[in-house]
This record gives structure tokens, sequence and C-alpha cells, in this order.
């Protein structure tokens, strides 16, 4: 069975600058994408990006921060 979610490489988060994480912003920010899984790749790699390369995505922090809710 093929891995649903492609893995994020250390290659990949590294090669990960000022524009490049603005433009992964912008794009969770739009929340225009083609299927929920798309959206939901980017937010995994944000995620990523804010625990590696925490510098880097602290601007955008609020955009994988979950506020706690109530199930009941």
């Amino acid at each position: 069975m093929a891995d649903p979610q492609p893995t994020i490489t250390a290659e990949q988060l590294a090669s990960f600058d000022e524009e490049a994480i603005a433009v992964l912003a912008a794009r969770l920010e739009e929340d225009d994408y083609p299927t929920p899984f798309a959206g939901l790749q980017d937010w995994h790699l944000l995620r990523s990006l804010a625990i590696h390369r925490p510098d880097l995505a602290f601007p955008y922090v609020h955009l994988v921060d979950q506020e706690p809710f109530d199930e009941e």
C-alpha cells in the first residue's frame, strides 16, 4: 500500500527561505485547494517548518496553531 502522505525530508525543509515560506503561508491563508488533501499537505509542511525551523516559520505560526475546542 502506498504511503498516503508524502514524506517531508530534511533537504526540503532546508530549501525553504523567507520567500518560499511566504508563498506557502499565502496558499494556506487563501485555502483554495483542489482537494482537502492538498491543503493538509501544505499544513503538515508548515507544521514541520515550525518545528524544525521556528525562526523562519514564526510569522506564520498562527496557521498551525489549533484552538482547543469542546466536543460536547
